[in-house]
Parts: C-alpha cells; sequence; structure tokens
C-alpha cells in the first residue's frame, strides 16, 4: 500500500509499506494492506512505518522529521505530536504534528 507523511511544512514520507502502526486516541492500531476505508485522530506518540523494501533510508537533510529504526530494525518510528489519518483504496495519508 502506499504512505504518505505529511506535516503543515513539509511532506516527511511517501512509498511503499506493507504495515503501519499508529498512536490512536484509544490506543495504537495497525494498518496493513486492504484496510477498510478509515479516518481517526492521533495522539502523541510513535508512529511505527514497516517499508516494504528490505533497505531502510534515512534522509539526514535538515528540516526533516527525525525518525529511528525500531527495536527489530526493520522499520521507521516517527515521533508525532498528534494528527489524523485517512486510509482509502489501498492509500494511507498521514497529516502529522
Amino acid at each position: 500500500m502506499k504512505l504518505e507523511i505529511l506535516t503543515p511544512d513539509e511532506s516527511v514520507f511517501s512509498g511503499d509499506v506493507d504495515s503501519i502502526v499508529c498512536p490512536g486516541l484509544d490506543g495504537h492500531f495497525g494498518i496493513l494492506n486492504s484496510h477498510a476505508p478509515l479516518i481517526a485522530s492521533l495522539t502523541k506518540g510513535r508512529l511505527k512505518v514497516t517499508p516494504t523494501s528490505a533497505k531502510l533510508h534515512f534522509d539526514t537533510s535538515e528540516g526533516k522529521m527525525k525518525h529511528s529504526l525500531s527495536d527489530d530494525k526493520k522499520s521507521m518510528v516517527y515521533q508525532i505530536n498528534g494528527g489524523t489519518v485517512e486510509v482509502k483504496n489501498n492509500k494511507v495519508i498521514v497529516l502529522a504534528e
């Protein structure tokens, strides 16, 4: 599925992913390929993204939202301060603060 992570200032991530774990208002929830349509609010926490590609790419350019490797070294973790997520037609858009 396609994922875009956007902030008010920039596009942070765009690419194919296998899964996403989001910090929802009532707890973390996962999104996998062919997920049903969804719109949800996000709270402060960790957004965990598992890219389809075996290689994780780290952009260290100035201004990009910081991310780190997860403990399993297969996923990227972004710290967000809230936002919303929309899932529709196998495309996920995260509007993060």
